[in-house]
């Protein structure tokens, strides 16, 4: 569906665009000078959660999590909402104020916006920042060797599946909404602090979807480990469950040929590894010398950081049952 869109905009014709179109990067990139960068990105989703409040903090969350992904500082944003005629006023508003709160944490400012009538509510930001090239984090930054650190657990997509089933205990969803209203904040700045140059953040493709684009952005391999990866509690049992939303089926399809699982591990636990994650974690490929330092950078941040595998040489990912290191 993008290729008109790419043939008409060649990249050779826009000089200070960094990335765009032809990266599988989580927002563009625009050359301002010889040391600074805009970052611009837009998100928006139908509701995840019951609470009008919580379902705006986590959609800008979500939205400027892109930003966090590129190293970016984001300072600007716009509302994008979509609301049916017949919803609550005082609902909308409850909404638009959760956004507007967590914009407000990230040290931005919501400038203005667009509205439209629509049968169902939708909710997002056009979300803009501020990088310094020398520190510009991408996909394409993997290298053979580094390790792989995962910022926030899995299992976003199956909880509000099962949520919207009526089959969610509440404090799972307790759990679920207080990591996807978690700003990337820290865990990006930490990252910068200890040079990472390759990044992406965990949301519809699910780990695997995203960490695929970084393997092919990067021309490597990934070698993780499933034992290492953090899911929420409940996670697992709503995925054996079937709580499977239509996203993580469209991402086993798509992206599964390029994953090898090593025998014995299970389908819901691979299914959770394609599991459409909302405003999740930053994947960071951090150099061996400072895999240890930023994992205790992050503590000292009051955030988590989880090692689940290497970068390797080749092509494609493999999961596997026990770690591998990359000689």
């Amino acid at each position: 569906m993008l290729r008109p869109i790419q043939e008409i905009f060649r990249p050779e014709d826009y000089p200070d665009l960094v990335l765009g179109l032809s990266t599988p990067d989580d927002a563009a990139v625009w050359r301002l000078d010889d040391t600074t960068a805009l970052v611009l990105t837009t998100d928006f989703f139908t509701p995840v959660v019951d609470d009008p409040y919580e379902y705006g903090s986590i959609a800008a969350a979500n939205a400027l999590s892109d930003l966090y992904a590129m190293g970016a500082t984001p300072f600007l944003a716009l509302n994008i909402a979509a609301v049916p005629v017949d919803l609550d006023p005082e609902v909308v508003q409850e909404i638009l104020r959760g956004g507007a709160d967590k914009v407000r944490q990230a040290g931005a400012v919501i400038a203005g916006g667009h509205t439209v009538q629509d049968k169902e509510p939708k909710y997002g930001l056009v979300a803009a920042g501020m990088v310094a090239l020398e520190s510009l984090m991408s996909k394409g930054g993997a290298r053979p060797g580094d390790g792989l650190v995962l910022t926030k657990p899995l299992g976003t997509g199956v909880t509000t599946t099962a949520l919207k089933r009526g089959k969610a205990q509440p404090e799972h969803v307790a759990e679920a909404v207080q990591w996807m209203q978690s700003l990337n904040r820290e865990a990006s700045q930490v990252a910068l602090r200890h040079g990472v140059r390759g990044a992406t953040d965990v949301t519809g493709f699910g780990l695997l979807g995203h960490a695929w684009e970084m393997a092919q952005a990067s021309g490597v391999g990934l070698e993780l480990h499933a034992p290492d990866i953090p899911l929420l509690s409940g996670a697992l049992g709503y995925a054996e469950a079937g709580n499977y939303p239509g996203g993580s089926v469209d991402n086993h399809a798509y992206f599964g040929p390029n994953v090898e699982f090593e025998a014995g591990i299970p389908l819901p636990w691979q299914m959770l590894l394609f599991d459409a994650q909302t405003s999740g974690g930053l994947l960071l490929s951090v150099a061996p010398d400072d895999l240890e330092p930023l994992l205790s950078s992050l503590r000292a941040v009051g955030k988590e950081g989880w090692q689940i595998g290497w970068v390797a040489a080749g092509r494609g990912i493999r999961v596997s049952r026990a770690p591998v290191r990359p000689d």
